[in-house]
């Protein structure tokens, strides 16, 4: 929490969830002159989305915190920004964080215009992250309660918008929120947290996506091209998993587990392969669309060591980093990595501080690790 937010105006992304509630309380304890902001991104009235639900949590947390609550709705700029690219991504074969985009593009981009709008000095968030300024520049850092640190999803937002954001939450423990909200009788102090995504809720995830993009039904193939089943779509399924394969209990194979360890989109197959498989591992990977908070490592086009992720919640791994044309950059990790999935993003962190992030766009399986089925790894042969 920044110390100077006596009487500033600040404009608070409240969701009806206790993290944007409880950051309601902190900031009116540190004197902020605080108005809520309320969006909807989802319009689809089916059950299972909780907009309605949540927004009528939110006017309530208003009541009980005498703070004037605006409504606004951004799902055309949902369905534009983030959606469609959400469905492309899973059209192609990859898997899409719409998260990520959700923040840069909706929730610090026209989300923050309109609370600027409202004449906001400063927005606030529920996000479980902290900020700086080192060196006259703003920084993004983890939050103190690691396990909810959502840096990874915030590795996109530009240093401008960091630098007018507060994040209340940062330096607590999710049990100290939670403590908070009941010492202040919240009506959200027991509030379930929200898990995934709106528009998806707890609805099975694949009948939401056949309502949007076909089923193209295919097989599923070992590594050696031996047929094993058939798949309902490559969109389904992602690099790693194990469940919903239906192809366990077959005599001419073990009793290990089959995993997912690629996808062939130009032949609609579905590549699987038992137990603790190299064929999931990933020695480096090349990412695109880079993004970093304020300017790259000044020494990254000769290559950067520092840590990455390439899912939340993954430990920091070691990494070398190199710039290529384009905001391309190529990752080599210290220790090959498991379920490396294209359409993810890779993380990058020195201690606490997040640098950035890019798209995953190619992976590269070591040379050893079951070259009959990997599909040429363009520009990233012959790096390492």
């Amino acid at each position: 929490m920044k110390p100077d937010l006596d009487k500033r105006k600040v404009v608070l992304g409240l969701s009806g969830g206790v993290d944007s509630a409880v950051a309601a309380v902190l900031l009116q304890e540190a004197g902020a002159d605080v108005q809520a902001l309320h969006m909807t991104n989802w319009e689809d009235e089916d059950g299972y989305c909780t907009a309605a639900a949540d927004l009528q949590d939110a006017r309530n947390v208003c009541e009980q915190l005498n703070i004037p609550l605006h409504h606004v709705n951004f799902a055309k700029q949902y369905r534009d920004r983030v959606f469609q690219y959400f469905l492309h991504e899973y059209s192609v074969g990859r898997t899409p964080n719409p998260d990520v985009l959700c923040n840069r593009e909706i929730k610090f981009g026209v989300f923050r215009e309109y609370a600027r709008r409202l004449g906001g000095e400063l927005l606030a968030t529920g996000h479980y992250a902290r900020t700086d300024i080192v060196d006259d520049r703003p920084v993004l850092l983890k939050a103190a309660d690691l396990n909810k640190d959502q840096s990874y999803f915030l590795h996109a937002v530009s240093a401008e918008a960091l630098a007018q954001t507060v994040f209340p939450l940062g330096k607590l423990q999710k049990d100290d929120v939670r403590r908070i909200a009941r010492e202040h009788g919240l009506v959200v102090h027991d509030k379930k947290d929200s898990t995934g995504i709106c528009f998806i809720g707890e609805r099975p995830f694949r009948d939401f996506l056949s309502t949007y993009l076909p089923a193209n039904p295919g097989p599923i193939r070992t590594p050696d091209g031996r047929d094993v089943g058939h798949h309902h779509g490559l969109m389904y399924y992602t690099l790693g998993q194990r469940q919903g394969l239906g192809i366990g209990g077959r005599q001419d194979a073990s009793d290990e587990p089959w995993y997912v360890v690629d996808k062939h989109p130009e032949s609609n197959a579905l590549i699987v392969a038992q137990g603790d498989t190299e064929l999931l591992l990933s020695e480096s990977l090349l990412a695109t669309e880079a993004s970093w908070i304020g300017v790259p490592p000044a020494n990254l086009a000769d290559g950067y060591r520092c840590m990455a992720k390439v899912r939340y919640r993954q430990p920091d791994q070691p990494c070398w980093v190199e710039s290529r044309a384009d905001n391309t950059v190529f990752v080599r990790f210290d220790k090959a990595q498991r379920a490396v999935a294209p359409g993810q993003f890779v993380v990058f962190y020195e201690a606490e501080t997040c640098l950035g992030g890019a798209v995953i766009d190619q992976i590269n399986k070591p040379v050893d690790a079951g070259s009959a089925i990997m599909r040429p790894p363009g520009n990233l042969a012959g790096h390492g």
